[in-house]
């Protein structure tokens, strides 16, 4: 069963996920908010995890 819990909006919060709303195309505050977060988690995981630079293989010696 889903847990849903709600921001405390202050006037200046509510006119940034209004922008976000129109901006994306999104029908409420909340899945601006959603879009926000989960776009937060993608950059935030892309730099730890290097995505976007260049890997190369680690070999040994014998390789």
């Amino acid at each position: 069963m889903p847990h849903e819990f709600r921001l405390a909006l202050d006037e200046e919060l509510d006119t940034q996920l209004e922008a976000v709303r129109q901006q994306q195309g999104l029908e409420t505050l909340d899945q601006a908010a959603e879009w926000l977060a989960r776009r937060r988690l993608r950059k935030g995981t892309a730099s730890l995890t290097g995505r976007g630079r260049a890997l190369y293989d680690i070999r040994g010696r014998s390789d």
